[in-house]
């Protein structure tokens, strides 16, 4: 079959590989009708992330139909025909995390478990496609993939509509869901998102959804604030203002009460200088990433307020103002998100009409156009802001 294989730093290919087969009981395969680029994977595709393999199978947003179950699997209510999105992690649905809703710490689907703890001090749930600290699974950018723990993992969906009015539960509608929720927000609030990339959009719909008085999005790509301010957010293009501030400005002088940071590991700086020093230390193996946005989180939210990360971070992270969130008694929420937790919910209001994610999707291509479409989206090239690929 084919698929999408790292092949080192910038280097993504399209190649055939063998066919998954079912290795488990609990195993499913999937015949994947769509998949989709995410920005995480750009990390991988830059060598932000650690323990990836050449040849690995990138991938970790797709959705298709069951064609062979494993007898454990079966045995759970799953069948050849069913139509699933696949979340990016797997859950057991079993182990102590599971059973509280934690499934992206779920302890027991990441068969490297010690080398996650070697990083972490502990274990994070398997996840497709996405280096082998967190498993070394396949992904699904690819024709046919393998899914373990496949009755508790998978979102059965309807078997109407297109692939794009379902394929984002598998991971950022819910990302940018669980980072408003994290934010607690509140009816008086106004809530300031760093980015406007694909989870950042789902994060401004949330924080409207959930109520925010003003909602503030900061990014300087002109194709996505403009889709930010088509859902009623206000625009703060970072490269013709001093974040900061104008924030305060936009706020009665004390800043947000509620900071998402969307970016993640790549952001870029307010100034040239401060980027500089990230990169040169990322270079010289002093931090792993860029953390601008974070810091510029921090620093704007309001005293007593709350930053919520749904962006990736992978290692350590330098100047960090420590300070800043003690004395103003910030409450600090992270986590890869927990996509089980929310799916009932938002498979709901999509039904219902109250949610529609296919407005994010700009670029729809062919498999083999992987490789390009990774570096047209990598580069914000061509209006692009979310691509979805169509084995």
């Amino acid at each position: 079959m084919k698929a999408l294989c790292w092949q080192g730093k910038k280097d993504i290919r399209c190649e055939e590989v063998p066919d998954p087969i079912i290795e488990d009981p609990t195993d499913a395969i999937i015949r994947v009708t769509s998949t989709c680029i995410c920005g995480s994977d750009l990390h991988l595709m830059n060598g932000f992330v650690p323990t990836m393999c050449l040849g690995d199978v990138l991938g970790h947003e797709p959705m298709g139909e069951v064609v062979e179950v494993g007898p454990e699997a079966q045995a759970k209510g799953l069948k050849v025909g069913d139509r699933v999105v696949v979340p990016f992690q797997m859950v057991c649905g079993e182990c102590e995390q599971c059973r509280k809703g934690n499934y992206s710490v779920c302890q027991r689907t990441n068969r490297n478990a010690d080398l996650a703890k070697a990083f972490f001090g502990d274990t994070t749930a398997g996840l497709f496609g996405y280096s082998h600290i967190t498993g070394g699974y396949a992904g699904g950018q690819a024709e046919y993939m393998r899914v373990p723990f496949a009755a508790t993992t998978v979102i059965k969906v309807p078997n109407d509509g297109p692939d794009e009015r379902y394929l984002f539960l598998s991971d950022i509608l819910p990302t940018g869901w669980q980072a408003a929720v994290q934010a607690d927000i509140q009816p008086d609030d106004v809530v300031a998102i760093w980015g406007c990339g694909p989870v950042a959009q789902f994060a401004i719909m949330a924080a409207r959804l959930l109520g925010a008085r003003r909602v503030i999005a900061i990014d300087d790509v002109p194709e996505r604030l403009e889709m930010a301010r088509r859902q009623g957010a206000e625009i703060l293009d970072r490269s013709q203002a001093n974040v900061l501030q104008t924030l305060k400005e936009m706020t009665d002088g004390h800043g947000p009460e509620k900071c998402i940071d969307a970016v993640g590991i790549e952001a870029h700086g307010p100034t040239k200088v401060l980027e500089l020093i990230d990169r040169v230390q990322s270079a010289l193996k002093l931090e792993t990433e860029r953390p601008i946005a974070l810091r510029e989180a921090i620093m704007a939210c309001k005293a007593a307020g709350t930053v919520s990360v749904p962006g990736v971070y992978g290692g350590m992270s330098n100047a960090f103002p420590m300070g800043a969130l003690m004395n103003k008694g910030l409450t600090l929420r992270t986590g890869q998100t927990h996509v089980k937790r929310y799916a009932d919910d938002l498979l709901r209001r999509i039904e219902e009409g109250e949610i529609d994610p296919t407005f994010v999707v700009t670029h729809t291509a062919s498999l083999d156009r992987g490789p390009d479409m990774y570096k047209t989206f990598r580069d914000k090239q061509d209006g692009c802001v979310k691509v979805v690929l169509k084995p």
